[in-house]
């Protein structure tokens, strides 16, 4: 999974929580479940990320 393609089932997921008032407390946590993971694989994208960049920009010695 990619990093976009996982911003975009976290924005779907999100909708769906706003658009049903009538969800099962499983299906509830199930969905919070799923976000919570996709954060947090965006979260390490981000950082591994910004660890190339810094070794792109910081000259060697």
């Amino acid at each position: 999974m990619s990093y976009d393609e996982a911003i975009k089932r976290i924005e779907q997921i999100v909708k769906e929580l706003e658009q049903s008032e009538a969800l099962s407390m499983d299906t509830y946590q199930a969905k919070a479940k799923e976000a919570k993971e996709l954060l947090a694989f965006c979260q390490s994208q981000l950082i591994d990320w910004e660890k190339k960049m810094e070794r792109i920009v910081t000259p060697e010695e």
